[in-house]
């Protein structure tokens, strides 16, 4: 590749490069993470427990990101923070097999949870240079899409483990092998594309620009739509210990929730690109009605549940970021990508940590607080909007 900048061939090949990278990457990590709840209550894990594990590490990861994408937008170094990332990451998820207690379970998830906070802004940062060339919309889209396939079979290899030894341990180990692949993969593209990473330095004399009111804005929309949005960890806890699935169908449910994740990040997308920010609210509605499914249906109720719940992951994680890169010029995305993350993590820390509360006191006051939190989401957004016309 001797071109210096993307065009709109090398952008749609470094998408779907990337997108092979997180097929990998998520076919290691949503895999552990499909069985995650489970496994904590096996090792004497609490439901209180296991939303405040949930949630810490999504704390901790996403408050990280805010510093990573500030490193980088100082430093420059896009690719060797992104690869530090991984290999972080992808070493967390077999390690999980190797727990003796749930408190060293906790600190694994945590560790993997860092993982990928290093490495997110960065790559994001560099998706989105080649997105302005294909569609924000679609270049998101396409990538989650890919991301999803793999967080579809990671389950199966856990669910298929499980199936015939019945043991969480030798399913977290199986786990290292797209783990290494992921690795692999990410060192190719890395050599291939190097420029992705390379941005031309801020003027002399020039001040980092202030990021936009309609970017907090939107931001704080983001964080209440994290805020009610259960984590899967606490739904596959409450399918285990009210025995609505079987602990084998648990992880296959999660299989089919990314499933429908990939499903919605490619439609999200794509109807992003056409009409905007207007395709959010249903997004948003969509997130809603996910937690009183899950916690309060019966067995075909639960079931649409997580597979509506992976419909509205996969608008969030398409459609959000591909927002983020409209509302904020180049020079300071990687540190906005790394600010709206943060706020994003300690809203979902917080809801996580509560509803894990909720859940052992009401089932109904968890849902209620869930589904407020995700309409009130509407309020900022549709500031935000306002102020970007």
């Amino acid at each position: 590749m001797t071109s210096q900048a993307f065009d709109k061939k090398s952008g749609l090949a470094f998408i779907v490069a990337f997108g092979v990278v997180s097929l990998f990457a998520d076919m290691a990590y949503e895999g552990m993470r499909s069985s995650t709840g489970p496994f904590l209550a096996l090792l004497g894990a609490s439901g209180t427990a296991v939303g405040f594990i949930a949630g810490a590490g999504e704390l901790f990861g996403y408050l990280l990101r805010l510093v990573s994408g500030r490193i980088a937008e100082r430093t420059r170094l896009y690719w060797p923070i992104t690869l530090a990332g991984y290999v972080l990451q992808m070493a967390a998820v077999p390690l999980l097999g190797l727990s003796g207690n749930w408190m060293i379970a906790a600190v694994i998830i945590v560790l993997e949870r860092t993982g990928k906070a290093i490495r997110n802004p960065t790559a994001n940062f560099m998706m989105s240079r080649a997105g302005e060339h294909i569609g924000q919309g679609w270049a998101f889209g396409l990538q989650e899409a890919l991301d999803q396939t793999g967080a579809l079979i990671g389950p199966l290899i856990i669910a298929l483990v499980l199936a015939h030894h019945g043991n969480y341990r030798d399913a977290f180990l199986w786990l290292a092998v797209p783990a290494v692949l992921t690795l692999v993969t990410v060192g190719t593209v890395a050599l291939r594309w190097p420029f992705a990473g390379h941005v031309k330095p801020p003027e002399k004399g020039s001040t980092t620009a202030a990021l936009a009111s309609n970017f907090w804005l939107y931001a704080a929309s983001s964080g209440l739509v994290a805020f009610g949005f259960a984590d899967y960890s606490l739904i596959a806890y409450h399918f285990a210990q009210t025995h609505i699935v079987s602990n084998t169908t648990i992880p296959i449910l999660y299989s089919v929730a990314m499933g429908t994740s990939g499903l919605g990040a490619l439609v999200f997308g794509l109807l992003f690109d056409r009409y905007g920010f207007a395709i959010l609210p249903p997004a948003i509605l969509a997130a809603a009605v996910t937690t009183p499914l899950a916690f309060l249906g019966g067995h075909d109720l639960a079931i649409a549940g997580a597979g509506l719940w992976g419909l509205a992951l996969g608008a969030q994680n398409s459609v959000l970021s591909a927002g983020v890169a409209l509302l904020v010029a180049e020079q300071t995305r990687a540190r906005a990508y790394g600010t709206f993350s943060a706020i994003f993590g300690i809203a979902w820390f917080a809801g996580s940590a509560l509803m894990g509360t909720l859940y052992d006191v009401s089932l109904t006051a968890m849902v209620s607080v869930a589904v407020f939190a995700e309409l009130a989401a509407l309020v900022p957004f549709a500031l935000a909007i306002r102020k970007t016309k």
